[in-house]
């Protein structure tokens, strides 16, 4: 089993009961495409060639395959991956923890519970910060009200 895969054409085509349910793709692909440059790329994430490129040697983007004339050329798996990975940065987790997540799926699924640990332990940092801002929301809705009374 690997980490991301990626769902095959004729599921992607299928039209849900309620439209407006289905969450907009956020990297939207050409149909029947699976080899995109590094150009493309960053279009589709909105990530930088140079972070790419970072990702690739802090070993955090697995092994990218190259045309004959060593271009790099991503997969839609690269860029699940990547969807991925940029979730996991929105969740605060250090860069190493990243790598170290990346490691992890490379050795193969006998590092599913370390997975977890790693995951867990982000999710549980990312619901502290939660309800910090929902304290922080709530000091500054007692100030707009404050402001917002007429004197």
């Amino acid at each position: 089993m690997t980490v991301m895969q990626t769902t095959p054409a004729a599921t992607e085509q299928a039209t849900p009961a309620d439209i407006c349910s289905a969450p907009p793709r956020r990297h939207p692909r050409p149909d029947g495409q699976d080899r995109y440059t590094i150009s493309e790329v960053v279009a589709f994430t909105g990530l930088t060639a140079h972070t790419l490129r970072w990702y690739e040697r802090i070993g955090l983007m697995p092994h990218v395959d190259r045309s004959h004339t060593g271009q790099r050329r991503y997969s839609n798996r690269d860029l699940d991956w990547l969807d991925f990975v940029t979730k996991l940065r929105l969740t605060g987790m250090p860069v190493a923890d990243m790598v170290r997540y990346a490691e992890l799926v490379r050795e193969g699924d006998h590092t599913f519970a370390q997975r977890r640990q790693l995951l867990e332990s982000t999710r549980r940092d990312v619901l502290s910060r939660i309800a910090e801002l929902h304290d922080t929301l709530g000091v500054l809705d007692r100030k707009i009200s404050f402001y917002g009374r007429e004197r």
